[in-house]
């Protein structure tokens, strides 16, 4: 035995001395994140690239995330998750929706997803794009009432939302509770505008005639608004300033403001044109008080651009063409949707996973707490930088980061010393992508409404 022991000895120390002095950099363990973030939970939800957008609602006693699924190829589901994350650190798939008859409908499947509120019921608006060749080229959304959950059994379909003249489906949503104290759905359509549904309408059976409203993309004089699709992306929100509604919108030819309190006729306020390196626009995000916005254009080496818009919101200028800073996780990548909870940014940052920068200095933003989220190689049949982080959300409430991931699945995340957003807290509107479904926008409740002489509003 002493033998034996002096020979495994021996062995390890000639190993030690022929293996080269550089091998400890071979076993060095990656740094996914910064310290700041913690991951609470994780679960895979298929096979690569087929995990689309995502939504978490914002009230605590509903603890439920949606999750887009698509094909990508010939691999992957059309429809949608719905994610429990009544215990974050171990979040649960609970029901999944998937379109019927898979093999007929053609790709791309589930996109963009948003809830809402509609008396005392919560739905979920999952929009679709199914391709020509198949069934329900015309069709752009699904709404299922979830009131019911956790209990699954009583999740059910309530109406498909159809565009006949406009196939092609709904790329990206955004659900909006306005001034009027309606819910409206503003969708991306094959036109050179961005269709508005009144969700009440469609949830209590009129979904024939809910579309109320198109908000164009403005004319830049070079036949770009005749284009397929006129927007990409947009955001909708309360300007307590002045007491209006406003549609922040990403698209043909760059970024458009518009004052949409009479739905019926959106006036454009501002837009942002011209701008050098952007032909057009992709998500496009307010801060707060409608001062800034950052703006996201979709091709690869594009960093986040920050604006300034109050020089086009007072009159100064015709159109804003320059961008007061610019901010990128990594230069050589893409960085993509973002949510905006002054002074934070988080984005989804693609092959970058989740980043989240400051953004109090607008001139100056500053990254704070990242976690890659994708470790697998680059897109090898798309362009490259297509892989990873694909959808973030916030949960105000306790500062819940929730992020879906094309190819790894469904991320929770804390920030330290994030424990929930208020815009009060900052000296800001309490205003952002959440919605109050009770009450409507802060500051349209004190709004005054002044009358004519019989009385009417």
């Amino acid at each position: 035995m002493k033998l034996f022991a002096k020979g495994v000895v021996s062995t390890a120390i000639l190993a030690a001395v022929l293996i080269p002095a550089d091998s400890a950099a071979q076993v060095e363990v990656h740094k996914r994140g910064s310290e700041n973030m913690e991951v609470l939970g994780h679960i895979p939800l298929g096979p690569r690239l087929s995990i689309a957008d995502m939504d978490v609602e914002q009230e605590l006693h509903r603890p439920y995330a949606y999750v887009s699924r698509m094909q990508y190829g010939d691999v992957g589901p059309k429809g949608m998750d719905i994610v429990s994350i009544a215990n974050p650190e171990k979040p649960e798939v609970i029901y999944r929706w998937r379109i019927e008859n898979q093999d007929l409908h053609q790709p791309t499947g589930g996109m963009d997803v948003k809830h809402f509120k509609w008396g005392d019921r919560y739905y979920v608006v999952q929009s679709l794009q199914f391709g020509g060749g198949g069934p329900d080229s015309d069709m752009g959304a699904v709404v299922l009432d979830v009131t019911g959950l956790p209990d699954a059994s009583t999740v059910r379909e309530v109406a498909r939302i159809r565009v006949p003249d406009e196939p092609g489906g709904f790329h990206n949503i955004f659900v909006y509770k306005h001034s009027n104290m309606n819910v409206y759905l503003v969708a991306t359509v094959s036109g050179p505008h961005a269709a508005v549904f009144d969700l009440g309408m469609v949830v209590e059976g009129d979904v024939d005639n809910a579309r109320v409203a198109n908000i164009p993309v403005p004319d830049q004089g070079d036949g770009n608004a005749g284009r397929r699709r006129g927007y990409h992306d947009f955001y909708l929100g309360y300007h307590p300033d002045t007491g209006t509604d406003r549609f922040y919108g990403g698209g043909t030819g760059g970024y458009y403001v518009y004052d949409v309190t009479d739905l019926q006729n959106p006036s454009l306020i501002t837009q942002i044109v011209g701008v050098s390196g952007i032909r057009g626009g992709h998500t496009f995000t307010p801060t707060p008080d409608g001062k800034y916005a950052v703006a996201e254009t979709e091709y690869q080496y594009a960093p986040l651009r920050i604006f300034d818009l109050q020089p086009g919101l007072d009159g100064s200028v015709s159109a804003i063409r320059r961008p007061i800073a610019a901010w990128t996780a990594n230069w050589e990548n893409l960085v993509h949707n973002h949510e905006v909870r002054w002074p934070y940014v988080f984005v989804s940052g693609y092959l970058d996973g989740v980043v989240v920068f400051n953004m109090m200095d607008p001139t100056n933003p500053i990254t704070v707490g990242h976690y890659d989220t994708y470790l697998g190689p680059p897109n090898s049949d798309r362009t490259a930088v297509f892989n990873g982080t694909f959808g973030v959300d916030v949960r105000n409430a306790d500062g819940l980061i929730v992020v879906s991931d094309m190819s790894t699945g469904f991320w929770t995340f804390r920030m330290e010393g994030f424990q929930g957003w208020n815009g009060n807290d900052w000296g800001m509107p309490n205003i952002s992508s959440a919605q109050d479904w009770d009450n409507g926008p802060e500051g349209a409740r004190e709004r005054v409404t002044t009358t004519d002489d019989q009385g009417q509003p």
